[in-house]
């Protein structure tokens, strides 16, 4: 049977295989944390891009406060691996789940959660009073800043809501959260900077309006790769959501330039076949790699991809390069980092082309 092992050569892996150098994957880390910890902000970084336990230490090690989780079933996946310092970014919706969430909360206390309805705040109050447990749960409510996802209102229907939940027994108003994610990927650097400090401003006056009337808003959470440095910035903001800066892709590369992160991650794959004089197929297609924020492109840019279908993609080349031959391996760079990493079972961390660490992507497929 297969078994990579830590010490093995990263050129002895089979393919595909989700490899990460961690000098670059090292160096990320610091630039954020450099960057961002002396403005003043707590940096809880969103753990859906990594789906790892062992991240979120190495990420609180370097600085971060905790993490952030999209979904209730990975933050399930996380606290059993012993990290529970987790504020749960959705909204937690419908019977089945609302029981999940009080099932954990019963074990992990540092929970946080957020809230858009009066609806989802009722259920979960009610069921948190049927279990017994008498610490209230630590909520935030979600304000729709633009990028009408998911998110109250601001005004009038901000402070409706928190007015509910502040009168419910067993949910505790903690803060504010408000996520620009329309914004991310704009590749004008300052137009995606303007249009996030209005973002901010309806974020943060929102947060006044709700301490003016009696609510203690300690956090007010946002922010994204795309915008955390513009995030931090603004007087009110009180913590940061990165996630993809520990790893890049195509996508946030092409937005936030070339020298802000390294894309430390690639899917290593193999030549299998040749098509025609500047044509290849490799081992690596809709399986391995994902096409949402366009194609995966080679670290080596003289090759352009293409897909083939789930499990293979294509190469191909101008006259004049070097041609690809079958058994030669290539280091794919993903386009859209956070779906890539959840079709893989493993990470496999290398430095100087030999395995250090093998991670596990803990919370693989955890959607609900």
């Amino acid at each position: 049977m297969y078994n990579p092992r830590v010490g093995d050569k990263v050129s002895d892996l089979d393919t595909p295989s989700m490899i990460v150098d961690l000098d670059l994957m090292e160096a990320n880390i610091k630039k954020l944390m450099d960057k961002l910890l002396p403005m003043g902000v707590d940096v809880r970084p969103h753990l859906k891009t990594t789906k790892s336990a062992v991240l979120a230490q190495k990420l609180v090690a370097a600085g971060a406060k905790g993490g952030c989780v999209a979904k209730l079933s990975e933050a399930e996946v996380l606290a059993a691996k012993g990290f529970d310092d987790l504020l749960i970014t959705c909204e937690i919706v419908g019977p089945v789940k609302v029981r999940r969430l009080v099932a954990l909360f019963q074990t992990h206390r540092r929970l946080r959660i957020v809230v858009d309805s009066a609806a989802a705040a009722d259920a979960i109050d009610a069921a948190l009073a049927a279990s017994g447990i008498a610490e209230p749960l630590a909520t935030l409510i979600d304000l729709d800043v633009g990028l009408h996802r998911t998110g109250v209102a601001a005004g009038a229907p901000a402070l409706a809501l928190a007015r509910h939940v502040g009168a419910l027994k067993h949910l505790r108003i903690v803060g504010v959260q408000g996520y620009e994610g329309h914004l991310q990927h704009l590749h004008d650097g300052a137009e995606r900077e303007r249009q996030c400090l209005a973002s901010m401003r309806t974020l943060t006056d929102t947060a006044a309006a709700l301490r003016a009337a009696g609510f203690d808003i300690r956090v007010v959470t946002t922010g994204g790769t795309g915008t955390a440095e513009f995030c931090a910035a603004v007087p009110g903001v009180t913590e940061v959501q990165p996630g993809s800066f520990i790893f890049m892709d195509t996508d946030y590369r092409d937005a936030v330039g070339r020298g802000a992160y390294a894309n430390s991650l690639t899917v290593r794959s193999t030549v299998v076949s040749r098509q025609g004089p500047r044509a290849a197929t490799i081992d690596a297609g809709l399986k391995s790699l994902t096409t949402d924020s366009g194609l995966a492109e080679c670290r080596d840019a003289r090759y352009a991809y293409g897909v083939l279908g789930d499990e293979q993609g294509s190469l191909v080349w101008d006259e004049g390069t070097p041609d690809l031959q079958v058994g030669d391996v290539v280091d794919m760079i993903p386009s859209h980092i956070d779906p890539t990493i959840n079709l893989h079972d493993f990470y496999y961390a290398h430095r100087n082309g030999v395995v250090e660490e093998i991670w596990p992507v803990d919370s693989r497929g955890k959607v609900q």
